[in-house]
């Protein structure tokens, strides 16, 4: 599963994890990404996003209908 939040848009960032002695090697710091079952009554049925921590936050304070809309403005297909 890709690490991308539907809904903010949160993706991986990169950087390094450094050891006692400082060395330096890359690693990725991924967005907290889960599977979530919403039902949409506009839409008559449930859909399924990958939403962060964050992104469910989001859904929670505006609606799933106000989301939604957003994000078929943007061209996401639900």
């Amino acid at each position: 599963m890709a690490a991308v939040c539907q809904v903010t848009g949160a993706v991986p960032g990169f950087g390094h994890s450094i050891s006692h002695s400082h060395r330096r090697t890359k690693r990725r710091f991924d967005p907290n990404v889960q599977k979530k079952t919403y039902f949409v009554p506009s839409l008559g049925r449930n859909i399924r996003l990958n939403v962060s921590a964050k992104g469910i936050k989001v859904i929670d304070a505006r609606g799933i209908e106000s989301v939604v809309r957003d994000m078929q403005a943007r061209g996401v297909k639900l």
